[in-house]
């Protein structure tokens, strides 16, 4: 049987460098080479880390999850609070997390990427500090925050590691940046936390997300000569909450549009890669709340069964809704759906989350030298794919609102 989750294609084996090393010269000319090496390396550095400029440090603003099995519980209560949610329900979802040890994947995540981020700062030459804070578990925001403070760092980037625009996916992050900036304010230590845009259609996300299902399409039809569809998912949300998402003078809907205009453009750049009739189509999964509330649908284990039920018999799973492999990824894809597709006779082979893709980590440092660039008054080059309009870096008056209870958010122009 093969493996579920595709192995990606290395991108660093696209090309090579051309350009050559001093071992490559004339012996003679090996130390004067190295001492140029050493002046541009130099310069590099000193240029990189103006790059950064106003910022004191970047941080790298995430959900959080438990470590350890006492800390199920805690954790969710957290991310649940003031929303009535009783412990009996929690109990439900905490089995989720105790049938892995009660260990979220997404910290050992977190390390991994601000590994890779710090590697891409040193290419760079960029010597800012990289710093962590969760929202729901430790390290938490206004900890690092504070204890930053503490050195003389005052002004911070967030880099938030959600791609796409909603309530829970964008202004919620803004609402605990004000929070930890509200409570170091009262103890006299204020800061400033700017963050970079919602980067669902930047071209490190997107076009990673594009080779990678393009590459998992490719395995499947090479090793069974059928032609998958393609399954994106992403997180669930309710309707009303989709309903609103965007900006407060717009049409709304702005986090359903964003996740389909993505399926429709990795589907494109699928078939025009394998020269086939790639479909692709896209899947909600991680829905929570009471029944008779509407969520975003089709949920992927409802529309696998009918995709068996149409003869379809290779798929791939692509879950371009989460920036890395955290439960929802490794139960409700790799445990529940593959489940699915066992008992209605479909082989899945789920794509890669972005993780620490060298052109993922690539394009956030990218987003980190453009909101730099721009808070020194600048006009960066600002990309976008799909979709040639960016992401403002500053959101909307009104974008993404909290229905219910107005919290302040930072990072907006609210």
């Amino acid at each position: 049987m093969s493996d579920p989750i595709a192995e990606p294609a290395d991108p660093g084996q696209e090309g090579t460098d051309p350009t050559p090393t001093a071992e490559q010269g004339p012996t003679g000319e090996s130390e004067a080479a190295a001492e140029t090496l050493a002046e541009l390396e130099e310069d590099a550095a000193e240029d990189g880390t103006g790059e950064t400029e106003p910022y004191d440090a970047v941080v790298l603003v995430s959900f959080g999850g438990p470590e350890a099995p006492d800390e199920v519980m805690p954790f969710l209560r957290r991310v649940t609070r003031g929303r009535g949610i009783p412990d009996e329900r929690l109990e439900e979802v905490a089995e989720h997390y105790l049938a892995f040890g009660g260990k979220s994947p997404i910290n050992d995540q977190n390390r991994a990427l601000l590994a890779a981020l710090g590697e891409e700062f040193t290419r760079r030459g960029i010597s800012t500090p990289l710093l962590w804070g969760n929202r729901n578990s430790e390290p938490f925001l206004t900890d690092t925050l504070r204890s930053a403070a503490g050195e003389g760092m005052t002004t911070f980037l967030a880099i938030t590691t959600s791609a796409y625009s909603s309530y829970s996916s964008c202004r919620q992050y803004r609402e605990d940046i004000a929070e930890s900036i509200g409570e170091l304010t009262e103890e006299g230590t204020p800061v400033r936390v700017d963050k970079i845009r919602q980067y669902w259609n930047h071209p490190g996300f997107a076009s990673t997300n594009a080779r990678l299902v393009s590459e998992a399409a490719r395995q499947v039809r090479d090793r069974t000569g059928v032609v998958p569809h393609l399954v994106f998912v992403t997180h669930s949300i309710p309707d009303g909450m989709d309903d609103t998402s965007g900006p407060g003078d717009g049409e709304g809907n702005v986090y359903s549009v964003q996740h389909q205009a993505l399926t429709q453009a990795i589907t494109d750049e699928a078939r025009a890669t394998l020269g086939e009739d790639v479909v692709g189509e896209l899947t909600y999964c991680s829905r929570s709340g009471p029944p008779t509330q509407p969520w975003l649908e089709p949920d992927v284990n409802d529309r696998l069964r009918e995709l068996a039920a149409e003869g379809i018999t290779q798929v791939v799973l692509a879950p371009i809704g989460f920036v890395s492999d955290h439960m929802e990824v490794i139960f409700d894809l790799d445990t529940e759906a593959q489940e699915t597709a066992a008992e209605v006779g479909i082989e899945v082979l789920r794509v890669p989350t972005v993780g620490v893709d060298p052109q993922f980590v690539s394009g956030l440092v990218d987003l980190v030298v453009e909101r730099a660039a721009q808070a020194r008054d600048e006009s960066p080059l600002r990309p976008a794919w799909p979709v040639a309009e960016p992401w403002p870096s500053v959101c909307a008056p009104g974008c993404c609102p909290n229905l219910r209870v107005a919290k302040p958010a930072a990072c907006g122009a609210d």
